[in-house]
């Protein structure tokens, strides 16, 4: 399938609707429990159980919709199903509330392979969507590793020793906010290192 142009307002709301979803169900049944076929579950576990099919849907639709889906979001899918997963299964919200530490660490990781090699995998899963020197690529590489690391280990910490309300709001407000604000301040490095044609 070739890819075909998605609205930005479109593409944003597939890929955080799900997320501002499972906030407006957390806080409109936070401290509630359900019993059902007689074990008792926190509705954080049910809307755990809602958001991966919800989360699978909008993947698909991405997918329908531009003819193509990243590396990023297709591990960013798997590890939604397996920690969500664990989370219903052991009716434990601990899983969940790991996943995005397993999704960032795993990201820091391979980016941080990949400039052990010489390489920007960046640039590959971008498939070139930036117009930067290999140079460029190199380093923005190296500054999201160390992001999605410090991603991680803010998220360890918030969700260890803080309330769950807190962790919710840290995940659904702070963490995107952090990548957005992150690529916002790269705007030094995308016009020193741009390789577009100079007019």
């Amino acid at each position: 399938m070739s890819e075909k142009q998605v609205s930005p307002a479109v593409k944003i709301g597939l890929e955080l609707g799900p997320v501002f979803l499972f906030f407006m169900g957390y806080i409109t049944t936070r401290g509630q429990s359900y019993v059902i076929g007689g074990t008792e579950y926190d509705a954080f576990i049910l809307l755990t159980a809602a958001f991966i099919p919800l989360m699978a849907i909008a993947t698909f639709a991405l997918w329908k919709l531009s003819g193509r889906l990243s590396k990023l979001q297709l591990v960013t899918l798997v590890m939604v199903v397996v920690f969500g997963g664990l989370t219903v299964w052991l009716n434990d919200e601990r899983f969940f509330k790991m996943k995005p530490t397993a999704v960032y660490s795993i990201f820091a990781a391979l980016l941080f392979i990949g400039l052990a090699r010489g390489q920007s995998w960046l640039e590959l899963v971008m498939e070139g969507a930036l117009p930067l020197t290999h140079d460029g690529w190199m380093l923005l590489t190296k500054r999201l590793a160390l992001m999605f690391a410090a991603m991680a280990l803010a998220n360890e910490l918030v969700w260890r020793t803080m309330s769950t309300d807190a962790w919710v709001n840290f995940r659904t407000f702070a963490l995107p906010l952090a990548l957005f604000a992150f690529f916002m301040l790269q705007g030094k490095l995308f016009e020193r290192y741009s390789s577009a044609p100079k007019e």
